[in-house]
């Protein structure tokens, strides 16, 4: 699809609750039906913080500046019909009560419950960088000894790690169990996901999510674990992302974006490249490869739920 994206800004605002403002598209409108963030589109000239500030005004009846308003994700997407590129910003202010100017249904709603209505493809990455991590911590592939693996680990989940993957493809299975024990109840005792690389069997004996290899996709008719364990996936082309997406994956990881050092020889994507393959999905993407905590906000910018990693994130000392 060659045409050029509209180009939409959209606004998360809460009210003193903490509830979201949610529009739902009226009659006769594409995707009608559907709920959204309001916004709209960008007029010939605009920013897209001012466009956000107009939309609110028009569709809102609430006046809004642009310095309240402050940069959340931008999500390239491809209907059948048309790209958009969505700006999405947090709202921390505005004057007036925020009322249907248009004849629209609104609805505020805890952000929990925001999975529970029907949005357009390119508003559930939102939700996504709402609600989920921002950071996705893959552990070093050389487990060192356990109680060294342990220390580090704790001082990851204590600095606020709250998704990692067991990832260490050279210990033997009484091993990787021994460290996937340990590793389960670190993390259940502050709350964080835990998920295994590539090993489905133990991730059900375990109660644990399973972060598939790309290898792996194709030899999956359905999704591996039951819904209240997560699933994800590494992907490094659409062609992947399509097979994750099909299987109902609950988010992926696609690179590499940058060179890295733990895979010198694969070519990276880049972000334009990243951004063209954001288009084809809906689910939430961590950015990997030569990531930083410093290549957050530009991740966002390229529609990225956030940015995975070992050597970034994984706490200095610890195993390597």
């Amino acid at each position: 699809m060659a045409a050029e994206p509209v180009h939409v800004s959209a606004a998360v605002l809460h009210d003193a609750h903490g509830r979201v403002l949610l529009a739902r598209r009226s009659h006769g409108r594409d995707l009608a039906g559907a709920w959204e963030f309001p916004g709209g589109k960008l007029e010939p000239g605009e920013t897209p913080p001012q466009a956000l500030c107009r939309e609110l005004h028009e569709e809102l009846g609430i006046r809004v500046r642009p310095a309240d308003c402050s940069a959340l994700i931008r999500v390239p997407h491809a209907y059948p019909h048309k790209r958009i590129v969505l700006d999405v910003y947090r709202v921390s202010a505005w004057q007036g009560v925020p009322h249907g100017r248009e004849g629209q249904a609104l609805a505020w709603t805890p952000m929990y419950k925001l999975g529970d209505y029907a949005m357009p493809a390119a508003d559930l990455p939102v939700i996504a960088a709402l609600l989920q991590p921002q950071q996705y911590l893959l552990t070093p592939a050389r487990a060192g000894p356990l109680r060294g693996f342990a220390d580090a680990l704790r001082v990851a989940l204590v600095q606020g790690a709250q998704r990692i993957q067991l990832r260490m493809p050279g210990l033997d299975a009484h091993a990787l169990r021994e460290y996937a024990h340990l590793a389960r109840q670190l993390c259940a005792e502050v709350g964080a996901s835990l998920l295994l690389n590539g090993d489905v069997a133990l991730a059900r004996e375990l109660a644990l999510g399973v972060h598939l290899r790309a290898a792996q996709l194709a030899a999956f008719d359905r999704r591996p674990l039951p819904p209240e364990l997560p699933v994800a996936a590494s992907c490094h082309n659409a062609a992947e992302l399509a097979l994750a997406q099909a299987l109902g994956v609950d988010f992926v990881v696609l690179g590499p974006v940058q060179r890295t050092p733990s895979h010198p020889d694969a070519e990276p994507l880049g972000w334009a490249a990243f951004a063209a393959l954001r288009e084809s999905t809906s689910l939430p993407i961590y950015a990997i490869g030569g990531m930083g905590v410093d290549d957050f906000a530009i991740a966002r910018q390229h529609g990225a739920q956030g940015i995975a990693g070992i050597s970034a994130l994984w706490p200095s000392g610890g195993a390597r």
